[in-house]
């Protein structure tokens, strides 16, 4: 069963599936756990697509942003999508949104929280490893990676969890912040959003920074 729900996801587009039994989020946040979400939740299925590489090579304010936009509406067509066929195999599932709609927002110090945390659950998953930049980093895919998630009544077995990706002793997303927005550990979200997000003179979103990803050693994985 585990085999043909990744298989599902790799042929609706997504680039890695792994999955996370329900057993593995004891440390999820009140409010924040599949369970809480969907309370027969047994099992959560996650997978990611990558972003092209040259996204690495520009200005993200315009470019970048539009093509995290389309890869998340992907994202969210693979979740639909895979929930369908997981339930033409007997299950129940539930798409989770890859960013938003969420409700958590402290206006305070600019932090949202989406239903789900997209990472924690890609790690929990297997997908990869945390860096220090708090992306996860998949060996083949680098951390230009976003994430997506079903929850699902099927009771699955989780994978193996990743191994290690980030670089000891490696301080360059800590060191190019220009707003030192991170400590290794988390990443101050009222200090990267002043800075990285905003709007043109025309009225469109922009993004002004991405260089704790960019300038990762591990940015661009093997592929």
């Amino acid at each position: 069963m585990e085999d043909r729900i990744k298989e599902i996801f790799m042929e609706l587009g997504a680039d890695i599936c792994g999955i996370a039994n329900i057993e593995r989020f004891t440390d999820a946040p009140s409010g924040f756990h599949p369970a809480d979400i969907y309370e027969e939740c047994k099992s959560v299925v996650v997978f990611a697509k990558c972003m092209p590489k040259g996204l690495a090579w520009v200005s993200p304010r315009n470019v970048y942003i539009k093509a995290t936009d389309t890869n998340l509406n992907e994202l969210d067509r693979i979740s639909y999508l895979g929930s369908i066929e997981i339930e033409k195999l007997g299950g129940i599932a539930v798409p989770m949104p890859s960013d938003s709609p969420y409700e958590y927002w402290d206006s305070d110090n600019l932090e949202g929280r989406g239903l789900l945390s997209m990472k924690h659950a890609a790690l929990l998953a297997g997908i990869g490893s945390m860096g220090k930049n708090t992306l996860i980093i998949n060996k083949k895919y680098g951390n230009m990676l976003n994430m997506g998630a079903v929850l699902t009544n099927l009771d699955l077995k989780s994978d193996p969890f990743s191994e290690k990706m980030c670089i000891d002793g490696c301080r360059l997303c800590l060191d190019s912040c220009p707003q030192k927005a991170l400590d290794g550990q988390t990443a101050n979200q009222k200090l990267c959003r002043e800075y990285t997000y905003g709007n043109n003179k025309r009225g469109f979103p922009v993004c002004n920074c991405n260089k704790c990803r960019v300038v990762c050693p591990r940015s661009l994985g093997e592929r």
